[in-house]
């Protein structure tokens, strides 16, 4: 289960780069808008206030994160839908196929944006961002800590990975093949970041989530203790702050007429 308040403890830092995604869309007209893994809606809303002529639809498979958008939506033009990502299908041709901080949730990237691609019209755009955290420091801690003998069988192959997201270069030479214009670019956001254990707070809204749902009450204390060792001589305090890089792929592909 996703906690909505968790991920919304850093919410002014995961919808920048929503902001930068979208800043680079070029589309002046959208009649079928989709926002994949849309959370909590804050930022699906967005697309429906830039594009009012469109019809607006969020898809995100957690119920508690739904609980949170379904008050925003507006008849005939916003509407949120759970599903899973990975068996969810349009209705009909999307202008604008738009994910922040989802995809890399998800296997087997070739099939996923070649059946993604498929989904949008003539001149359609599929605006993506991702989290490409997973060959630094935060990543190596959470390997280590889930190898700890007393639960590494039960989290092998558990949650997020070193191949979750793949070079970006990888996805340009695809949807290239699929038959797109592609701006694509990486970021790496500084965020300062305030609290006892900021950096595990900041995982525990994400990355973190599938590991702890299969550990007992006290595992998971032992595992957070263990993380938090490991995170906080990697990012140590400076005073008050910790300061946490976290790289981010983007691309922008619109498909040819």
């Amino acid at each position: 289960m996703w906690d909505a308040k968790e991920y919304l403890k850093f919410a002014d830092e995961r919808s920048r780069p929503f902001a930068d995604l979208l800043g680079q869309v070029r589309q002046q007209e959208c009649r079928r808008i989709v926002d994949l893994g849309c959370g909590t809606g804050h930022l699906t809303l967005t697309l429906a206030e830039r594009w009012p002529a469109a019809r607006v639809t969020g898809v995100d498979q957690s119920a508690e994160m739904l609980a949170k958008a379904t008050p925003l939506a507006i008849p005939h033009r916003l509407e949120f839908v759970q599903a899973d990502i990975a068996d969810w299908s349009a209705d009909g041709p999307v202008d604008l196929l738009v994910s922040n901080a989802a995809l890399h949730w998800l296997g087997d990237h070739r099939g996923l944006f070649t059946r993604l691609a498929g989904l949008l019209a003539p001149g359609g755009t599929l605006a993506v961002q991702m989290p490409n955290r997973f060959r630094t420091a935060t990543q190596f801690a959470v390997e280590e800590a889930t190898a700890d003998p007393r639960w590494a069988s039960r989290l092998q192959g558990v949650g997020l990975h070193r191949e979750s997201v793949m070079p970006l270069t990888w996805y340009v030479d695809l949807l290239h093949d699929l038959g797109f214009a592609v701006n694509a670019w990486e970021t790496t956001y500084v965020h300062v970041l305030t609290g006892e254990n900021p950096v595990v707070e900041w995982l525990k809204g994400t990355g973190l989530r599938p590991l702890l749902e299969r550990l007992e009450a006290e595992e998971q204390a032992d595992f957070l203790r263990i993380l938090s060792e490991r995170l906080k001589a990697d990012y140590p305090a400076r005073g008050n702050t910790t300061l946490l890089p976290m790289p981010r792929v983007f691309f922008v592909a619109t498909r040819y007429s």
